[in-house]
């Protein structure tokens, strides 16, 4: 399974890729960014990405060795707000949501545009009242679609910031009744554990590495399964559903069904499925991104 956001979203598009690098238009402002996936030659010249590019993202020495992303700069190329919003408009009635986008350190701005799919799958999952647990959260928009299908959402990362976003993103998306927390994912779980409390739906985004706000160590290779292990204890045996999204670098869609079927022991009547998520330029290359985990039961 491969999955792609639709071409109906206007309001992204990746224009090109090639030479570890991606060419994306969110709105009216189209940037430059690193992508190591992106192992084939540009269709477009040098040039040409110049002159289409309001911004350049250059990063800083070691850039992608252990998985990580050191800090780099944003070089400005035509003039643009520090700030502006994209809308998702949905492929469900009643689905769509506003998304502030915004220049980081770490090439990030404020949304992963091919977990659109994702959206969509947690939008036809979710009906009003479902209690939803978003972990590692980012900017929100899982939450938010969760949100729109009327679900009752936890929202949680550990860093205080990024909640502050997606909070700005549910008040320009005209919704309200998120509950959010700032704290380290694994401890949340184990205590809503030990309060007995379930979740209809859980929702993992986990970085390779990360920190608590506590200073709270994360290394995705060490603490997945285990985080699986507690996650099963909150999740609800019936009527449930679950989405493990995986950017680590190494994984595979394989991996994730059989790490997600060993720490949840899956028994009864359940329906998996796994793939790529992935966007596709306007000269039809095929850029993967992440693999993700889906459960119903």
């Amino acid at each position: 399974m491969v999955e792609f956001p639709s071409e109906q979203w206007k309001d992204y598009e990746l224009l090109d890729s090639g030479r570890g690098e991606k060419l994306e238009r969110f709105g009216r402002v189209v940037m430059a960014r690193p992508e190591p996936k992106a192992l084939w030659d540009k269709s477009m010249s040098e040039q040409e990405w110049d002159k289409l590019a309001y911004t350049r993202f250059t990063p800083g020495a070691g850039f992608g060795k252990a998985g990580k992303e050191d800090c780099g700069t944003w070089s400005r190329l035509k003039q643009m707000d520090d700030q502006w919003y994209i809308r998702y408009p949905g492929q469900q009635k009643g689905l769509g949501f506003n998304l502030r986008l915004g220049l980081t350190s770490f090439k990030h701005v404020g949304v992963f545009p091919e977990q659109a799919p994702n959206w969509e799958y947690i939008y036809s999952h979710c009906k009003p009242g479902m209690k939803v647990l978003n972990l590692f959260a980012y900017t929100g928009g899982a939450t938010l679609a969760a949100r729109a299908a009327g679900a009752d959402v936890t929202h949680l990362d550990s860093v205080r910031q990024v909640v502050n976003w997606a909070h700005g993103n549910m008040e320009k998306s005209g919704m309200d009744g998120i509950h959010w927390v700032v704290e380290d994912a694994m401890k949340f779980v184990r205590r809503e554990a030990k309060r007995g409390r379930l979740y209809d739906g859980i929702i993992l985004d986990p970085p390779a590495y990360g920190h608590g706000p506590d200073g709270e160590r994360w290394k995705l290779d060490d603490c997945l399964f285990d985080m699986l292990r507690e996650v099963n204890k909150i999740l609800s045996d019936k009527n449930s559903f679950m989405v493990l999204n995986l950017y680590s670098n190494g994984y595979s869609a394989l991996l994730g069904e059989t790490i997600v079927k060993e720490a949840l022991g899956l028994k009864g009547e359940y329906k998996m499925e796994s793939g790529e998520l992935a966007l596709r330029d306007r000269f039809g290359k095929n850029l993967p991104l992440s693999i993700v985990v889906r459960l119903a039961r």
